[in-house]
């Protein structure tokens, strides 16, 4: 397994398309749905980053930039048949070194509620109560100085 970010149109295709199949489609949102203005703009304000193995994309993540020394975490989704083999925990390391190579000494995220035991064991910290997604889904604001 390598983590890298998506080189060709068909990893950026795989990369979109996982996104959607783990974080929109469960609760029927339309394919699409999954990529906002970031990332239809392709602007240098964000970093994404997938794990891949076989040639296949069984990870997804986006860094995003607000400030000079504070990244956000967005849009992570390990594909379920790879969830508990270390494949997020690799891709978390790869995108806190990559913060701080950009002088990051912040890196906050909004987990769903399903997720806050996976980012409290790797250093995160809630910090909030953040927003409810789909009217069902609980977001909790958790950060990690770096």
């Amino acid at each position: 397994m390598i983590i890298t970010s998506p080189k060709t149109e068909s990893q950026l295709q795989q990369y979109f398309h996982l996104r959607w199949r783990m974080l929109r489609k469960p609760w029927g949102e339309p394919e699409g749905s999954e990529q906002d203005d970031t990332d239809k703009k392709n602007t240098d304000h964000c970093y994404h980053v997938m794990a891949v193995e076989n040639n296949i994309v069984i990870g997804v993540a986006r860094l995003e930039f607000p400030s000079t020394h504070v990244t956000q975490l967005r849009y992570m989704a390990v594909d379920k048949k790879h969830q508990g083999k270390g494949v997020g925990h690799l891709m978390i390391e790869h995108v806190e070194d990559y913060a701080r190579n950009k002088n990051t000494t912040e890196l906050f995220l909004n987990a769903r509620e399903n997720a806050v035991g996976f980012y409290e064991k790797l250093g995160y910290k809630i910090t909030e109560k953040s927003y409810l997604l789909f009217d069902s889904i609980q977001h909790y604001k958790m950060s990690k100085f770096l």
